[in-house]
């Protein structure tokens, strides 16, 4: 019922919606967009909830099933709430003890329906608050946008529905694009492509080409341009406008009976797939583990297959698996990504660059060359006989799974775009805040967090592959440590009334890491806490009080800074995490329990200037003490 209650939500008629303006109005349907809604509904404003397809939920909503964070806990707050609603939802529909809650792991693995469920279920239980308008689309373009001055007053949307053009006004604005478009609109400076090593020192900047695996410290470290890492060949590091690869995540299943076959696309071109033909018979990947390699090994692949034998080299993924890296859902079904150890799998690179800046027009047209791309490799490796007939039998094995995306042919209805515009913000997000300071350490901690979260430095190719590379330019994964966010990222050093809480403002390795969906729900429920914040005391966003956005995220239970022993549920954890960001913890745990040494009291003295009684032991004692007087 709360799901048909959203739907009739969001075919309110446009006259009725337009007729008086919002609190707060969002542009885009993702995750981050949604979050905002119900963060700046959950503080008492009335938002409009703009979404150019007929499905919100963005990613998670389309195939990304297998959440992308590496430490659990290190995001917390709506994003935690969805999870839970997940697993519920499992729990709920199957039993405690059932296959599907294993499968779910705590939530943070789902199916797409159930993500887009979810999403829907919690901005129903908001009632009135949010209005969704589904089919409105926004065109990135200046005369869409009213400003006065340096506020945004209205927008304007194409109704998809109807073909007319219609106006919103609103109090704040958000932008929550993957492509950063009502930004750009509004004169938001932007950036595209990669740094180069020179201007941030960051690693994996500019042109780079790497075995996959190397990012956990395995290779030689050589050096390139005065540069060490562990780059191969080819390696510059020199910036440029490329755009690292889109995909779409499919799901996928073995399960016959809820199973529709692949097709063979109407554009189909065996050609753009050859090249994978002798990846197969001689298991060529990019692993670090095929470094040592001779041709003498591969050619000795190639006889165990044409005995009818699978792979045996090291890292060779083998079937379905070579093209997708796949990770299991719920219900028997996968999230089938881009497969990072092949040269050719689901990502299609360089020709995605237009699309940051691109019309709906050409990104739509892009799309369906994507699908047709996509339908093609999986038809291939299913079918083409110049492959090992024991290969092609395993990918047979696999095929979409027919109650997903049941209006769109069983195929996910968004293009993974993974970096669109990045926006220029009050704060430039680097690798460098991402990154420890030394070994065991945190990376830099900002007082003004709004958002801690954890997952690698992470790119895909931006090039397709080249004779001779070890690797497609442009694809790393570089380990970082739980880190903390800036309420900078998402601020415009000019326009008054607006935040980006997905379009981030960062480099584009900085960013590789920021742009994953739980930072993104981080995000955007930040921005709904800001949004209602500047409604209610008139203030443009660059002047709102950081500390009194932290203790609303607080008080939701979200996470500005991670800690090992001091889960969300703690009693002291909104204390904690104020003194953590304000330097008294800066190591991974609190040790709340332990009694402080004569050091340590003597750096908290420094810190707060005050004189904590000598009776007073605990750290617990210590710091509550300080805070309440802070």
């Amino acid at each position: 019922m709360k799901r048909i209650l959203a739907f009739l939500a969001g075919i309110v008629s446009a006259a009725a919606a337009s007729a008086s303006g919002y609190d707060v109005v969002v542009v885009g349907g993702t995750p981050g967009g949604i979050m905002t809604a119900i963060s700046a509904a959950r503080d008492g404003m009335d938002v409009l909830l703009l979404e150019r397809t007929w499905h919100i939920g963005g990613l998670p909503a389309n195939g990304l099933g297998a959440t992308d964070i590496t430490t659990r806990g290190a995001t917390a707050g709506l994003f935690l709430e969805f999870v839970s609603r997940n697993r519920q939802y499992y729990a709920d529909t199957y039993g405690e003890d059932s296959p599907q809650v294993k499968d779910c792991s705590d939530g943070y693995h789902f199916e797409p329906s159930v993500a887009e469920r979810t999403f829907l279920d919690m901005l129903a239980d908001e009632g009135e608050r949010i209005t969704v308008l589904y089919g409105r689309q926004f065109d990135s373009d200046p005369a869409n946008v009213s400003m006065e001055g340096y506020a945004i007053r209205s927008i304007t949307v194409l109704d998809r529905n109807t073909g007319a053009n219609e106006t919103y006004s609103g109090k704040v604005f958000i932008d929550s694009t993957y492509e950063g478009d009502l930004a750009a609109a509004a004169n938001v400076p932007y950036r595209l492509g990669r740094e180069s090593r020179s201007e941030y020192g960051e690693p994996c900047s500019g042109r780079i080409y790497r075995h996959w695996g190397v990012q956990f410290g395995k290779g030689e470290k050589r050096t390139f341009n005065g540069y060490e890492g562990y780059e191969s060949d080819g390696t510059t590091y020199q910036g440029d406008n490329a755009i690292q690869a889109y995909n779409y995540r499919l799901c996928l299943t073995k399960d016959k009976a809820h199973m529709r076959p692949v097709d063979k696309p109407d554009t189909y071109d065996r050609e753009e797939y050859l090249s994978l033909v002798e990846d197969v018979w001689t298991g060529r990947n990019t692993s670090i583990e095929t470094a040592g390699l001779s041709e003498e090994d591969y050619e000795a692949n190639r006889a165990v297959l044409k005995a009818g034998g699978k792979t045996t080299i090291p890292g060779d993924p083998w079937g379905m698996a070579k093209v997708t890296n796949m990770v299991r859902l719920p219900n028997g079904k996968t999230d089938a990504n881009n497969q990072h150890m092949a040269f050719i799998s689901t990502d299609l690179p360089e020709e995605n660059w237009p699309w940051p800046t691109a019309s709906w027009e050409w990104r739509d047209r892009f799309a369906l060359r994507l699908k047709d791309y996509t339908l093609g490799l999986l038809w291939f490796v299913q079918n083409d006989k110049a492959l090992p007939e024991q290969f092609r039998k395993e990918c047979r094995e696999w095929g979409l799974s027919s109650d997903e995306y049941e209006d769109n042919s069983n195929f996910p209805r968004q293009v993974y775009v993974r970096e669109g515009r990045r926006m220029e913000g009050m704060y430039f997000f680097t690798a460098w805040d991402a990154i420890a300071v030394s070994e065991g350490q945190r990376p830099p901690v900002h007082k003004e967090s709004i958002a801690s979260s954890h997952y690698a430095l992470d790119s895909h190719a931006c090039f397709k592959r080249e004779e001779g590379r070890v690797h497609l330019d442009g694809f790393f994964g570089y380990e970082s440590v739980p880190y903390t966010i800036p309420f900078g990222v998402m601020v415009p050093k000019q326009v008054s009334n607006l935040l980006f809480p997905v379009p981030v403002s960062g480099s584009h390795v900085g960013f590789s890491t920021m742009r994953m969906e739980p930072c993104w729900m981080a995000l955007g429920q930040a921005a709904g806490v800001a949004a209602a914040l500047a409604v209610r005391t008139g203030l443009p966003v660059q002047k709102l009080p950081v500390s009194w956005i932290q203790d609303r995220l607080l008080d939701e239970g979200a996470s500005l800074i991670w800690l090992k022993d001091v889960p969300v549920d703690a009693p002291d954890f909104k204390m904690v995490q104020k003194m953590a960001l304000e330097g008294y913890i800066p190591g991974w745990e609190a040790r709340l329990d332990e009694d402080a040494t004569p050091q340590e009291r003597k750096s908290f003295r420094r810190l707060s200037g005050i004189d904590v009684p000598e009776e007073i032991t605990k750290r617990r004692e210590i710091f509550g003490y300080i805070y309440e007087r802070l």
